[in-house]
C-alpha cells in the first residue's frame, strides 16, 4: 500500500507539472498567440502547428495521469464502507481531459464534430472534477490526516468557480479566466497529491 501510493502522489504531482510546462513551451513557440484573448485549446486545434505535441502532453497523458491518482486518493482517504463517489468522480475528470485531447478543438467550424467531441471533453472534466471536490470535503472531515486539508481544497474549488465568471467581468480578456479556471483546478490536484504524500508518510 506504502509503495503505491508513492506511486500514485507522483502521478497527482507530474499530472499539473506536465500541463504547465507543456503550456508555456508551446504558447512561447507561437509568438501571436495571446493567453488574454486565446483559448488553452487553440494550442492542440486541427489547424495548429504541432497540435499532437500538445493534445499529447497537455490534455491525454496529464488526464490519464489524473485517473491514475484517483485510485491512490481513494485509498488514502476512504474506508471500505465510504463512498466512491468521489474516487469515480475524479477518475472521469481524468478521462474525459484526454477525451479532449483525442479530439482537437475545430475553432473555425465549432458545430463539426471533432469540435463537439472536445467540448464534452472540456465541460465534463470539469464539471465531474466540481462532483469530486464537493463530495469528498465530508470524508476528509471524517479522518484526521484529512482535516487540515478542508480550507485549501474549498478555496481551490471555490477559486475555480469564481474564475469561470472571468469572461463576463472582463469579456475582451476571456483567456485570463479559462488560465485561471485550469491554475486552481490542478492546484486542488497538486494539493491532494501532497496530502496523500503525508498520509502514506505517516502510516511508515
Amino acid at each position: 500500500m506504502k509503495l503505491h501510493l508513492r506511486h500514485y502522489t507522483l502521478a497527482g504531482i507530474t499530472a499539473p507539472v506536465l500541463f504547465w510546462i507543456t503550456y508555456f513551451i508551446m504558447a512561447g513557440l507561437r509568438p501571436e498567440y495571446s493567453f488574454l484573448t486565446k483559448a488553452v485549446s487553440e494550442l492542440g486545434s486541427v489547424d495548429a502547428p504541432h497540435k499532437w505535441i500538445w493534445n499529447s502532453f497537455g490534455y491525454i497523458l496529464p488526464g490519464f495521469l489524473i485517473s491514475a491518482f484517483s485510485r491512490g486518493w481513494y485509498f488514502s482517504l476512504y474506508t471500505s464502507s465510504s463512498s466512491k463517489l468521489p474516487f469515480y468522480s475524479l477518475c472521469l475528470s481524468g478521462a474525459f481531459m484526454s477525451l479532449s485531447g483525442f479530439f482537437p478543438g475545430d475553432f473555425e467550424q465549432r458545430n463539426s464534430l471533432t469540435m463537439l467531441l472536445h467540448s464534452i471533453g472540456s465541460l465534463g472534466s470539469y464539471l465531474f472534477f466540481l462532483v469530486a471536490a464537493f463530495s469528498s470535503i465530508r470524508h476528509m472531515k471524517k479522518q484526521a490526516q484529512w482535516q487540515t486539508a478542508v480550507k485549501l481544497s474549498l478555496v481551490f474549488t471555490w477559486g475555480s468557480i469564481l474564475a469561470g465568471s472571468w469572461g463576463l467581468l472582463v469579456p475582451q480578456w476571456p483567456g485570463v479566466g479559462q488560465r485561471l479556471v485550469f491554475g486552481f483546478y490542478f492546484l486542488w490536484i497538486g494539493w491532494q497529491a501532497y496530502t496523500v504524500s503525508k498520509t502514506a508518510k505517516a502510516k511508515r
